[in-house]
């Protein structure tokens, strides 16, 4: 009879590399900074105010201008984004695929505040900003009242 010795298991490796993977990305769902709501396709949002405007930055990179899409229904100011340049090269070989791009959808209820007519948006390295300026406010003038 004779003994033969694998030198390797066909499946060893891959399923060592499996089990790296998991335990390692494993902790990540533990820790106190971890935020579902990215998870369900959100994307960060900032939003500042000064006296004139409020301004909304969207945190965006690898998109286009052309990818995104900024509507404003009644009051609802929707931003939402798509990438459409899928291109796969059939020559490349895919090693890892750590990222990808997927679309995001935000909304945001305006109060009267809001002048939506002049709502402006600029896309600069990888942040969409959008401006908006808020209501001159419309004061009565000062009638002086006289006195009977």
């Amino acid at each position: 009879m004779t003994h033969v010795k694998f030198a390797r298991r066909p499946f060893e490796g891959s399923f060592n590399n499996f089990v790296d993977d998991v335990f390692t990305e494993l902790p990540a769902l533990f820790k106190n900074e971890f935020n579902y709501s990215e998870r369900k396709g959100f994307i960060p949002v900032n939003v500042k105010e000064n006296e004139k405007s409020y301004e909304v930055e969207v945190i965006a990179p690898g998109f286009e201008k052309a990818d995104f899409k900024v509507n404003l229904d009644q009051n609802i100011l929707t931003i939402s984004a798509e990438k459409k340049n899928n291109v796969k090269n059939e020559s490349d070989k895919q090693i890892r695929k750590e990222y990808h791009y997927r679309s995001f959808k935000r909304s945001f209820t305006l109060d009267e505040k809001i002048d939506a007519t002049q709502i402006g948006a600029t896309y600069i390295n990888g942040v969409l900003i959008l401006n908006l300026p808020k209501k001159e406010d419309v004061k009565a003038a000062a009638t002086e009242i006289s006195i009977k």
